[in-house]
C-alpha cells in the first residue's frame, strides 16, 4: 500500500519508503535493548503487553493527520513487534522438551507465513478499496485479538534467565552465531529491497489492477506457507542448517525469475512463476534461522533470537533505503539484480556458519 499512502499524503514513493526504514531501524535497536530490559518480566505478561502496544500504535497511525506525524508514530507502533517476535520464539523453547525445540520454533513460524497469505493481499485491497488508514486500523484490531489469545494459551510463571552483559558477549563471541546473524541481515536486505516496492513496481511495469496485485501477493503467501509447513515437518530429519540453505536457494532462483519477468518478459504468468518460487523459501528461511539459533545455544536463545530480529530489521532498513535509491536512479528493474547479489551474500554467510559448526563437532 506504500504508493497509495504516498499519493494520499502528497509525497513520493521513495520518501514514503522512509517509513519502512524508520520502522525497521526501531525494531533493529529495540529487539535487543528491550530483551535486556524485560528479561525479568514473566513471559505471558510480556507478550500480552507487547501486543497491546502494537495495537495501540497502529490505531494511532490510522488516525495520523499527515506524513509528518507518521514519521514518529510509525516507529512507536512497532516497538511491540520488537519485543514479541523474538521473545515468542524464546518462550516456545521453554514450553517444550529439548528434543522438540527445533520443530516447535519452525512450526510456530508457520503463523508468519499464514499471516502473509492473509495480510498482504488484505492490506493491499483495504488500501485500494477503502484507505491505507483502514489497513493500519485492522492491524490494530488484530493485535488486540492476538493479545487475548496469548493471555489464554501461554502458561503463567514462565521466566527466562536474566540477561547479563556476559550473555551478549557470548553470543557475539561465537563465530557460528555471528555468521547466522549476518545471513539473516543479508537475506532480509535483498528480500525487502524488492518487496518494499512490489506493488508500485506491479502498477508501473505491468499496469496491474488491485485484484491482480492482491492475487500475486496471495500466491506468494500461499507459497511461503507451503514452504514453511514442509520445513517444519522435515527439519528434524534434514537439520536446520540444510533447511536454511535449501530455502535460500529457492529465494535466489525466485528473485532471478522476478528480474527476468519484470525487465524482460513483462507478463503476468512470468511474475506469478517468480513469486511462487520466491515464496517457497522466504518464510522457511526465517524459521530455519530461529531454529538454528535455538538449537545451537538454547541457554542464549533470548539473546540470540533478539539479535536475529535486529539483524532482520537492520536488513529491512537497508533494503528499503537501497530500493528507494535504485528506484530513483535506475527504475524498478534494478531491484531484482540488487536482491540477487544480497541473497548470494546471505548464502555465503550461511555456509560459513555451517563450517563453524562442523569445526566445533570435529574431535
Amino acid at each position: 500500500m506504500l504508493d497509495l499512502l504516498a499519493r494520499d499524503l502528497s509525497v513520493s514513493v521513495p520518501k514514503a519508503g522512509t517509513l519502512l526504514s524508520l520502522a525497521a531501524l526501531t525494531m533493529c535497536v529495540g529487539a535487543p535493548v528491550l530483551a535486556a530490559i524485560t528479561s525479568r518480566v514473566e513471559r505471558r505478561l510480556l507478550l500480552t503487553l507487547s501486543l497491546l502496544l502494537l495495537a495501540a500504535g497502529h490505531l494511532a497511525c490510522a488516525l495520523a493527520p499527515g506524513f509528518g506525524s507518521l514519521l514518529w508514530l510509525r516507529p512507536l507502533s512497532v516497538l511491540g513487534a520488537a519485543v514479541f517476535t523474538p521473545q515468542v520464539a524464546a518462550t516456545l523453547a521453554l514450553m517444550v522438551a529439548p528434543e522438540q525445540r527445533t520443530t516447535a520454533v519452525t512450526s510456530a513460524f508457520v503463523g508468519w507465513s499464514l499471516a502473509s497469505v492473509l495480510g498482504m493481499p488484505m492490506g493491499n485491497l483495504l488500501a485500494d478499496t477503502v484507505s491505507w488508514r483502514a489497513s493500519f486500523a485492522v492491524v490494530g484490531v488484530l493485535g488486540l485479538a492476538a493479545a487475548m489469545v496469548i493471555w489464554r494459551v501461554v502458561p503463567s510463571e514462565l521466566h527466562v534467565a536474566r540477561l547479563s552483559l556476559q550473555s551478549w558477549t557470548r553470543v557475539l563471541g561465537s563465530a557460528r552465531l555471528r555468521w547466522i546473524l549476518l545471513a539473516t541481515m543479508a537475506w532480509c536486505a535483498g528480500h525487502f529491497a524488492v518487496t518494499g516496492y512490489i506493488t508500485a513496481a506491479l502498477r508501473e511495469v505491468l499496469h496491474a489492477p488491485p485484484a491482480l496485485q492482491a492475487g500475486l501477493m496471495t500466491l506468494m503467501g500461499i507459497s511461503g506457507l507451503a514452504g514453511n509447513v514442509v520445513l517444519s515437518r522435515q527439519v528434524s530429519r534434514i537439520g536446520a542448517d540444510r533447511g536454511a540453505r535449501i530455502a535460500l536457494g529457492f529465494v535466489w532462483w525466485g528473485l532471478m525469475l522476478w528480474a527476468v519477468a519484470l525487465s524482460g518478459v513483462q507478463a503476468t504468468w512470468a511474475v506469478a512463476a517468480a513469486t511462487l518460487v520466491w515464496g517457497l523459501g522466504s518464510f522457511a528461511f526465517n524459521s530455519s534461522q530461529q531454529a538454528r539459533l535455538a538449537h545451537s545455544a538454547p541457554a542464549l536463545a533470548p539473546v540470540s533470537i533478539a539479535l536475529n530480529s535486529s539483524s532482520l530489521y537492520a536488513g529491512q532498513a537497508m533494503g528499503a533505503a537501497l530500493g528507494a535509491s535504485l528506484v530513483v536512479a535506475l527504475g524498478y528493474g534494478a531491484l531484482g539484480p540488487a536482491g540477487l547479489l544480497l541473497v548470494a551474500g546471505a548464502f555465503a554467510c550461511s555456509v560459513l556458519a555451517d563450517r563453524r559448526q562442523d569445526a566445533r563437532n570435529t574431535p
